[in-house]
């Protein structure tokens, strides 16, 4: 028996809630989500379908959307998002076990149906429309599923046919694959398949899957290093990997790290305000975590690709987690790596190689009382933060004008939660 797997996706899924929270049908309505107090660059993060219809694409800004074009513009509220979909993954479990899900986003999951279609006497085409049914009947929101062998051939059914359907359902095995999508183009329409490598295999003369699966390997090989096993397989309609193995992986290598775009371009000075307020954040869930690092990165992108981003990593002397140390070797990859003189507008910083504060290490010229005491007062923080809310307590750099740690509290996911400050 042939094992069968769903990929559900919720359509449109940010603009769809909040069209079921206004009463409107998400196919007429004239709706974006958006936050317009960013100004009007602000990215939409989801457009309604009657948008789409005219011609507004999801990912635009504000001032791309034609002028003579009506529409509501929806704040976000991630906080909302997330329980719509906790009420949609209660459905999921109505029918399937917790083991057999994999969640790939807020409004993306994978189900695995191979034990249950004999169990509800059901084919995969009919426990598919009883899911969607149910979701759409108890919350509102219309799903599309793809449906395939494996996760690969559910994915591209969902991405590439199951919007063509008058039943938002599409099937796909590896023949049915060969014969409706190997010479579908554009390459990029693939999962996986980013604009970087489909330009790297059309400059060698492959522009469908066909042209992949029929490649020589040595080829491949030499573009793409060994990650030409996967596109490769994925040429051929293949995909070994099951969810209960993805459930099983643990990445070896672990990092904790904190990205976010500034609401507006910053001068340097301004930005190395931002990044001392992310490495605090960073320490305290170091310490909450029980963990402790060595090595740190940092990137730094500029507005409007006024250059290419700048970084770097470094491994400090130190295996800790106490502020203090790890603010002071950010500063100085910072003022060592950024561009002092271009507007700043994306910052990511990670602490890499992280483990259990077991491994602390500390150097013979640190004061390890001053050490205990700074760790003591940063558990103290963590403890208030959990019981009052994330601005409950907070420092002086914080209250500076150019600080974001306090708006970005009230943020989920780097939008807004809904909550008011």
């Amino acid at each position: 028996m042939n094992n069968v797997y769903l990929c559900i996706d919720l359509k449109t899924f940010y603009a769809s809630v909040e069209c079921v929270e206004r009463g409107l049908d998400p196919f007429q309505a004239q709706l974006v989500v958006a936050d317009k107090s960013r100004g009007n660059g602000s990215i939409c993060l989801a457009v309604s379908p009657k948008m789409k219809a005219l011609g507004v694409k999801n990912r635009c800004r504000l001032f791309e959307i034609p002028k003579e074009i009506e529409y509501i513009a929806a704040k976000p509220r991630m906080a909302l998002y997330i329980k719509y979909s906790a009420d949609i993954y209660a459905i999921y479990l109505r029918y399937i076990s917790k083991d057999d899900i994999h969640v790939y986003s807020i409004d993306e999951a994978f189900l695995d149906a191979t034990k249950y279609l004999k169990l509800y006497r059901m084919t995969a085409f009919e426990l598919a429309q009883k899911i969607m049914n149910d979701i759409y009947k108890e919350i509102g929101i219309t799903a599309t599923c793809g449906i395939g062998t494996n996760l690969y051939l559910a994915k591209i059914a969902l991405d590439i046919s199951a919007k063509h359907n008058k039943t938002n359902i599409s099937y796909l095995d590896e023949d049915t694959y060969k014969k409706t999508l190997w010479k579908h183009q554009p390459l990029t329409d693939f999962w996986r398949i980013g604009r970087g490598i489909a330009k790297r295999l059309n400059n060698i003369g492959i522009y469908d899957m066909e042209g992949i699966a029929k490649a020589d390997d040595a080829v491949l090989k030499k573009i793409f290093g060994v990650d030409y096993v996967i596109i490769k397989d994925h040429a051929n309609g293949i995909e070994p990997v099951k969810i209960s193995e993805i459930k099983k992986y643990r990445s070896k290598e672990q990092s904790i790290s904190q990205g976010q775009v500034l609401f507006e371009d910053y001068k340097y000075s301004e930005a190395r305000l931002v990044v001392k307020e992310m490495t605090e954040l960073l320490s305290l869930e170091l310490i909450d975590k029980h963990l402790v690092t060595n090595n740190i990165s940092i990137y730094i992108g500029y507005s409007k690709d006024a250059t290419d981003p700048t970084g770097g990593s470094k491994k400090i002397s130190q295996t800790t987690n106490v502020y203090s140390i790890l603010v002071d070797n950010i500063l100085e990859l910072f003022d060592a790596t950024t561009n002092k003189y271009l507007p700043i507008r994306r910052i990511n910083i990670s602490f890499n190689n992280v483990k259990d504060e077991l491994y602390e290490q500390l150097d013979l010229f640190t004061d390890y009382e001053n050490i205990k005491k700074e760790r003591k007062l940063e558990q103290t923080i963590n403890d208030l933060k959990k019981k009052f809310g994330k601005n409950s307590i907070l420092r002086g750099m914080n209250f500076e004008e150019k600080a974001t740690t306090r708006k970005r509290n009230l943020l989920i996911g780097g939008h807004n939660s809904g909550e008011e400050e």
